[in-house]
């Protein structure tokens, strides 16, 4: 899975003002609508729906809401970075502050099953948590996520980890 293929630079967010979750999830509704063609009013109530399943925060600051889409070919993502940590009912009580959505079209809910925990997994990273956190502007925000799919284990690691460059054979005792 890469993020840059279920994110696109206009759906990040940087330093969103926001003081409840029912407001974020608006927001989120409102991107994905104006992208989708679905109505924000229903993108917002299946968001609802599913957090009345059960809180969708990581933990950590962190949250990964998510519903299904009517239609659509393929699963969206929405990237925000609140300036302001919020109340979402997580359950190390801690507020949050990012928020990764990922909404999948009803008819390949079932191929994006496997979407979900992977990319929890990734968002738990607390590098990566630090870097988006930090980041000043939209572009950057994209910037750590194109870093991550192509530099994957470097992010993760951090550099002190990251493994040596290999030499060239030909350059080697020349």
């Amino acid at each position: 899975m890469k993020f840059t293929h279920l994110l696109s630079p206009d759906n990040i967010r940087q330093g969103v003002m926001v003081s409840s979750k029912k407001r974020v999830l608006e927001i989120l509704s409102e991107i994905v609508s104006a992208q989708t063609g679905e109505e924000t009013q229903i993108c917002f109530e299946h968001l609802c729906e599913r957090e009345k399943v059960g809180c969708t925060a990581l933990g950590g600051g962190i949250a990964l809401p998510h519903a299904r889409l009517a239609g659509g070919d393929k699963p969206i993502a929405v990237f925000l970075q609140l300036a302001n940590p919020i109340d979402y009912k997580a359950p190390d009580n801690r507020e949050v502050d990012l928020l990764f959505a990922l909404f999948i079209p009803q008819n390949l809910c079932g191929n994006c099953k496997p979407l979900l925990p992977e990319i929890a997994q990734k968002l738990n990273n607390k590098t990566l948590t630090k870097q988006l956190r930090a980041a000043k502007s939209q572009e950057e925000i994209w910037d750590i996520f194109a870093k991550l799919d192509l530099h994957d284990e470097d992010i993760i690691n951090g550099p002190q980890n990251a493994a040596p460059p290999v030499e060239n054979a030909a350059t080697v005792g020349a």
